[in-house]
């Protein structure tokens, strides 16, 4: 007989939950929408009516003091990030999914790793792309030595938007803003899952919008020293190019190069999930590159993308760990060394200074 799935209460609905959540707990068997918190409902976006028969709650308190919710999703803005999931975790849920960024400061996140450690409970940091397929197929591609010893690596988020809004709280100037919080913490991510911590930092933080007053940081360099190898992570507004440079890495065996961002936030966007006909398959258009050196000259080819595992690989996970098969998808821990890195690139860029770390 089946165990029963586990029921997922999911704290906000706003893009995070309707596109990047809920969609991923429909498709795994193992969980259950059971209840979202969603403070003012509003006709065309109430989540009752879009999913009808779960519980929707105006309180955080309400939902985190119901005794059938198993996994709490913290899926709101980061500020409130932490003690949203201090008050879950101190009132006796199983699992949390926490939207990254994990939390604005290191502290916060340290303070709630050691909470869900005493508590002997399982948490874990939504960092979906790196179940991205083209990164997928360059960690491939690096494992098996294709490219050699490799020199550099850039990861880019880069697109062409001068004069973007500065509403809406990705954009404010508030604990845990800006671009290098919310596009940074996927770029760095993938760095130190491949590579892991760096020697030192160089961060370049601050705004190429036009007309900005606010404070706003919406683009970011950051250089992640390494022995022998330099990575940088990279997002500006202006950027006008046709295809946006995803990846170039370059070793003395071959270099990979990669254009255009990962399909599978479109699809979401657009009402398709995983398991779909297609999903997170990109066109061959799109491929990346591989150049190798043959005969003493740069051979360039086509580089295929690996079948997809596509982001329903990180709730998958997750529901092995909450049966006791393996660890979490993103442990915790990593996701607080990427806030400390965060916080560091800022010294570095306020101060005018590598840091080391």
């Amino acid at each position: 007989m089946a165990s029963k799935p586990y029921n997922v209460g999911v704290i906000g609905f706003g893009l995070s939950a309707k596109v990047f959540h809920i969609p991923l707990v429909e498709v795994v068997p193992q969980f259950k929408l059971y209840a979202v918190v969603q403070r003012s409902p509003k006709p065309g976006d109430d989540a009752e009516k879009a999913y009808p028969g779960i519980k929707n709650y105006r309180s955080t308190e309400e939902l985190v003091k119901d005794p059938a919710v198993d996994v709490v999703v913290v899926a709101t803005i980061p500020e409130t990030h932490f003690a949203l999931t201090k008050a879950a975790l101190e009132n006796g849920k199983h699992g949390f999914i926490v939207e990254k960024p994990f939390t604005p400061t290191s502290k916060e996140a340290d303070e709630l790793i050691e909470i869900a450690k005493q508590k002997q409970r399982l948490m874990t940091v939504y960092q979906n792309r790196r179940w991205d397929t083209d990164f997928l197929t360059l960690a491939n591609l690096i494992e098996k030595g294709s490219l050699g010893r490799i020199v550099e690596f850039e990861t880019h988020f880069d697109r062409h938007r001068p004069h973007a809004t500065t509403e809406g709280w990705k954009t404010g100037v508030r604990p845990g803003g800006g671009a290098i919080y919310d596009l940074g913490t996927h770029l760095i991510d993938q760095v130190v899952v491949l590579f892991g911590m760096p020697k030192r930092i160089t961060g370049f933080i601050g705004s190429q919008g036009e007309k900005n007053t606010t404070g706003y940081e919406d683009s970011f360099t950051v250089l992640l020293h390494y022995e022998g190898m330099l990575a940088t992570a990279k997002a500006a507004v202006v950027s006008p190019e046709q295809e946006q440079l995803r990846y170039w890495v370059r070793g003395n065996k071959g270099s990979y190069k990669k254009f255009n961002l990962d399909c599978q936030e479109d699809q979401l966007k657009s009402g398709r999930k995983p398991g779909d006909s297609g999903f997170g398959v990109e066109p061959k258009e799109r491929q990346g590159t591989l150049t190798t050196i043959k005969d003493g000259q740069p051979s360039k080819e086509s580089c295929p993308n690996m079948e997809p595992l596509t982001y329903r690989a990180f709730y998958s996970q997750f529901a092995k760990a909450m049966s006791g098969e393996g660890d979490v998808p993103v442990r915790a821990q990593d996701a607080a060394s990427v806030i400390r890195l965060i916080e560091l690139a800022k010294l570095s860029s306020a101060e005018g200074r590598t840091i080391d770390i």
